[in-house]
């Protein structure tokens, strides 16, 4: 008489190799719900470049603004309740020249049809469209006094 093995048991029988199975599976829903989550949620890069600060250019006070597509400049702005809402620039610079962290929202000239250069209130710097960050080593934008010494130099000829 032949004598046979006794039926082993398959793989899903066996506990260890059920709960590995259960950890795999869990782990790929796990990691594909993660990549849908990041493909379909905004980065906060996106989220705020969308969010903008915005200066009333009735009353100064700055306000932030979620950037649409289509949206129409000046916003209306929930100080005034009119349309009187520009992209505030932001000045990183103080009196003296050097960076500081908390900046200060200045309403750029040309917005609201004033002829001539933008000077922050604050520090009395020229300020420009997308205004750079200030970093330590850099040197700062001129003062209205520096700018219109030189401007008044390059009119004579010197």
């Amino acid at each position: 008489m032949k004598k046979t093995a006794p039926d082993s048991p398959g793989f899903f029988e066996r506990p260890l190799a059920r709960r590995v199975t259960i950890l795999v599976v869990i782990a790929a829903l796990v990691m594909a719900a993660w990549t849908l989550w990041n493909t379909f949620t905004p980065s906060s890069s996106v989220t705020a470049a969308e969010t903008q600060l915005f200066i009333d250019s009735e009353t100064g006070k700055t306000f932030p603004v979620t950037l649409k597509l289509g949206m129409q400049i000046p916003v209306m702005s929930p100080y005034s309740g009119k349309a009187t809402g520009y992209k505030a620039e932001l000045c990183y610079w103080t009196k003296d020249g050097t960076p500081k962290t908390d900046p200060t929202a200045v309403l750029l000239n040309y917005y609201v049809g004033k002829p001539g250069p933008t000077f922050c209130p604050d520090c009395g710097r020229l300020v420009v469209f997308n205004n750079p960050v200030a970093k330590p080593g850099m040197r700062p934008p001129p003062t209205e006094a520096e700018y219109l010494a030189s401007h008044s130099r390059e009119a004579n000829g010197n």
